[in-house]
C-alpha cells in the first residue's frame, strides 16, 4: 500500500479537502447545527475547541497514522463536517475511516454515501488497500445503521475498549470491507446516488 498523503478528493457533489487550522470556524458552524458535541459518544469539538481538535488530527498526520479532511458540499460551497483515515497500517494494506461528523442538516442525505465512496475509492483504487475498516461506539446506533447501510461487514465488539469524553469506557463495534467486496459495493452505492440518494433530504 502507498502511504496516504494529503490529497483533495472530489465527486458525487462533494469535495474532501485536506484539513487545516483555517477550517476551524467552518467546523464550528457545522458542529453547531445540531449541537453535535453534546453527543458524548461521538468525537466532535465543542465551541472553542475546534483548533485543538484539528491540531490533534494534524499531529496524527505528522506521525503517520491519520489523514484528515474537511467536507465541503459543492452545491452550497459550505464546509459541513470532517472525516479522516486513522490507524493507517501500510505494512498490512489497511486504513480505517472515522472521526466523521456532519452538520445535522446533512444527516440522512446523500452526503455520507458520497463521502464514503470518495474515501473507499481512494483507499482501494488509489492506495491499494486490501481492507478498509470502520468502528463506532456501541451506543451510537445511528452510526452503526449508517455503516451497515454501506454494506460493511460487522466483525464484532471489542469490550471495554476506549475512553469516552465523559470519562466512561465504551465498547467498540468493528466493521470492515475487503478488497474483493469493493467492486459490488461501489456499484451498489453509485446506483443509490443515481436513484435519489444524491438528493438532499432523502433517507
Amino acid at each position: 500500500m502507498i502511504h496516504p498523503t494529503p490529497i483533495t478528493l472530489e465527486g458525487y457533489g462533494m469535495r474532501l479537502e485536506p484539513l487545516t487550522l483555517d477550517h476551524a470556524p467552518d467546523l464550528g458552524r457545522a458542529a453547531t447545527d445540531g449541537r453535535l458535541w453534546e453527543l458524548f459518544f461521538t468525537s466532535v469539538p465543542a465551541p472553542g475547541g475546534e483548533s485543538a481538535y484539528i491540531q490533534t488530527a494534524l499531529d496524527g498526520l505528522r506521525d503517520g497514522h491519520m489523514l484528515p479532511w474537511a467536507v465541503r458540499d459543492l452545491s452550497t460551497g459550505e464546509i459541513v463536517g470532517c472525516t479522516r483515515y486513522h490507524d493507517i497500517m501500510p505494512a498490512i494494506d489497511r486504513v480505517e475511516i472515522g472521526y466523521t461528523f456532519y452538520a445535522k442538516r446533512c444527516q440522512r442525505t446523500h452526503v455520507n454515501t458520497a463521502c464514503k465512496l470518495l474515501l473507499l475509492r481512494h483507499g482501494f483504487d488509489g492506495l491499494g488497500c486490501k481492507v478498509v475498516g470502520l468502528r463506532t461506539d456501541i451506543l451510537n446506533l445511528a452510526s452503526q445503521r449508517a455503516i451497515e447501510k454501506l454494506g460493511a461487514k460487522r466483525d464484532g465488539v471489542i469490550r471495554h475498549h476506549a475512553a469516552r469524553r465523559d470519562g466512561t469506557v465504551r465498547d467498540t463495534v468493528m466493521y470492515s470491507i475487503l478488497l474483493d467486496e469493493w467492486p459490488a459495493m461501489r456499484a451498489r452505492l453509485e446506483e443509490r446516488l443515481r436513484n435519489g440518494g444524491f438528493a438532499p433530504g432523502r433517507p
